[in-house]
């Protein structure tokens, strides 16, 4: 478990690096134009405010340290989510098996939370109310989760019962159902001023999912390469459970 902990980890930090690459690229342009807007609208300059830490420093060095956490946390939970599905998904070697896991985990942690409450860029949203806002996320996110963790155990067990087919349609439906309901009856937050450019609005929401698609992506398969390249080595194959 702690070799498979440490792939984990390892690909979580490769996909960081690559993610930061990305965000910094593609997120930084519109960030910076909200924060133009931003200091518009205040009436000061927000290069020339004390900071404690500068942009310089907050779009490279501090941008690469917190995305590589969450990588390096991504990646460990995967490797241990991974130990406790492989084998148990029919004749799903690693690679397969670790794509499948990363998909799953990546829509119900992250895309459709992001389509109830998107990121916004500086300059959006009530300081008021950003412990709401981040309460509502995170509390989406954690339904979400369970939600996907609930229509998985329900899938399998009735893969087990009847077929492979109806297990996962047992298991979509399980997923799809409860989340569209949460998404209809949580509240929708709106703070988006008037006025706001859209363009910078939609690149930075396209920026931010970028970000979170070439983590999750790279994670899956470079944890699925390390994997594979290990219990092949050692001779080791996806054990079947009885039907």
């Amino acid at each position: 478990m702690r070799a498979l902990l440490l792939r984990g980890m390892l690909a979580g930090l490769i996909a960081a690096t690559l993610a930061t690459v990305f965000a910094y690229a593609v997120g930084e342009p519109p960030v910076n134009a909200a924060i133009g807007l931003e200091d518009a609208g205040s009436g000061h300059d927000h290069h020339h405010s004390t900071e404690p830490v500068s942009r310089g420093v907050q779009s490279t060095i501090g941008l690469f340290t917190g995305v590589g956490v969450y990588g390096i946390a991504i990646g460990g939970l995967l490797a241990v989510a991974f130990a406790l599905v492989y084998g148990r998904l029919g004749t799903l070697r690693a690679g397969p098996t670790a794509l499948l896991l990363t998909g799953a985990a990546f829509v119900a942690a992250v895309l459709v939370p992001f389509l109830k409450y998107p990121a916004n860029p500086p300059a959006v949203g009530s300081p008021d109310t950003i412990g709401a806002r981040t309460g509502l996320y995170f509390g989406f996110v954690a339904l979400s989760v369970v939600f996907a963790m609930a229509a998985a155990v329900a899938g399998r067990q009735v893969s087990r019962r009847r077929d492979a087919a109806s297990g996962a349609l047992v298991g979509v439906a399980g997923y799809v159902v409860p989340a569209g309901a949460a998404v209809w009856l949580m509240p929708t937050v709106n703070e988006i001023p008037d006025g706001f450019p859209a363009a910078v609005l939609w690149d930075f929401r396209i920026a931010s999912l970028g970000t979170q698609v070439v983590l999750w992506g790279v994670l899956g398969v470079v944890f699925g390469l390390l994997t594979r390249r290990a219990l092949n080595a050692r001779g080791a194959a996806p054990a079947v459970t009885a039907h």
